[in-house]
């Protein structure tokens, strides 16, 4: 029996990225930089005013506020108003010494102003100003290339993008953008007791539950899914299936097509296009499952079993990481957490427990704590109710049978709700 880990390596050795494509920045979101961004000209491109105010020479108001008379009254300086200026704006203003220009948030700054007075430190005055406070140089105005400067990376390779990177790759004027692209996953459904969902099931037969769970985990992943559906009994047909999606895909997850004379079958269809092998891993639930590379192009290939729960962990155990490795992403394994269980937990002798979970959190103390909710020997391990409950699975090791109420255990987070 294979170890997890061994067939994590096999399967992730596989791994191979699409080659980047240049896509539009609006469809760049989720998907990592490929490129380092540099700038070619600076962010801001000209002098603008931070807020809406009336631009200033700074040296003109200095004493408003404190200042005083020889009555010890404070000094009124009042500014006539020359102009206005909206933003984008593209009529050049030139502001004399004490004159004041009224101007709009992100207007160009007048030559020679080189501050922003606020409207609240004045009396907001349309053809006179009267000063209420003083502003130094530099106060409330974004000065060329305060946010990059010609050269910068803006964004780097390797980035993730999200609504700041697609933002300031429109600040620098940049409408396209190289990324690693999704990976394309095409998942097949095979039984010959399975009818889709708009179809009323008779005797002996069942929906067809994993396409549409898996092409879900799959899209949850980061891939881009196809989903064909039931590809049904027919061995040439079955063939002729997977090898359409072998061209279009970097990744080909088939399900029910491990166990008993099924296994045996897809397999001898399949031989020409290379080889699937049919392993147990010391895992639980899942624990016959199959890969191969099959194709011309030696795509990664997946039998997972015809059980949902068994198919979706082990989907999130061996397919999900190399979806993320195809991504680009450093880490492509779920996060880690060590948690306190509040129940005993069960798992099988010799085999790795993917026990799925209830994670919680203390108010008081702030500590993590789990409830397994299924999974156990002799348990309804198919019952994917408990699946749709859980946010995490409980990581159990394979030297360990029994788990103790108040012992610690590894938690793997799954995908965040709401």
């Amino acid at each position: 029996m294979r170890s997890v880990e061994e067939q994590q390596a096999r399967v992730t050795a596989a791994a191979v990225a699409p080659r980047p494509v240049r896509v539009a920045i609006s469809e760049a979101q989720g998907l990592l930089c490929a490129e380092e961004v540099v700038t070619e000209r600076p962010l801001p491109g000209f002098d603008q005013a931070a807020i809406d105010g009336y631009a200033v020479r700074s040296v003109d108001v200095a004493g408003a506020g404190r200042a005083v008379g020889d009555d010890g009254a404070p000094v009124d300086i009042v500014l006539p108003v020359v102009g206005e200026v909206a933003a984008g704006s593209r009529q050049p203003t030139r502001l004399q010494p004490r004159q004041a220009v009224r101007v709009d948030t992100g207007a160009p700054m007048p030559t020679l102003a080189d501050a922003v007075l606020p409207l609240d430190r004045t009396d907001g005055g349309r053809n006179r100003v009267r000063v209420l406070g003083a502003v130094r140089s530099g106060d409330y105005v974004r000065r060329v290339g305060d946010d990059v400067q010609p050269g910068d990376v803006a964004v780097r390779a390797g980035t993730i993008i999200g609504a700041a990177q697609v933002g300031l790759l429109a600040a620098v004027g940049r409408d396209k953008v190289l990324v690693h692209p999704r990976p394309r996953l095409s998942v097949i459904s095979v039984g010959g007791e399975l009818v889709d969902v708009d179809r009323t099931p008779g005797p002996g037969q069942v929906y067809d539950v994993n396409s549409y769970a898996l092409a879900a985990a799959a899209r949850d992943a980061g891939a881009d899914v196809n989903r064909v559906g039931i590809a049904g009994t027919d061995l040439r047909r079955l063939r002729e299936v997977v090898e359409g999606q072998l061209i279009r895909s970097e990744i080909v997850v088939i399900a029910g097509a491990v166990g008993g004379g099924a296994s045996d079958q897809v397999r001898e269809a399949l031989r020409e296009l290379g080889d699937l092998e049919v392993e147990r891993v010391a895992m639980h639930p899942g624990s016959v499952q199959g890969f191969g590379q099959l194709g011309r192009d030696e795509v990664p290939t997946f039998l997972l079993p015809s059980n949902p729960v068994s198919a979706l962990v082990v989907f999130e155990v061996m397919v999900r990481p190399l979806i993320r490795i195809a991504l680009g992403r450093r880490q492509p394994m779920r996060r880690i957490v060590s948690a306190r269980t509040v129940a005993p937990i069960t798992s099988i002798e010799d085999r790795k427990g993917f026990l799925r979970g209830q994670l919680m959190r203390d108010e008081s103390t702030g500590e993590y704590l789990v409830q397994a909710l299924g999974g156990a020997p002799g348990s309804s391990s198919h019952l994917l109710a408990t699946l749709a409950e859980a946010n995490c699975l409980v990581l159990v090791d394979p030297d360990v049978t029994d788990v103790r109420t108040g012992d610690r255990v590894d938690v793997a987070f799954l995908a965040q709700r709401g």
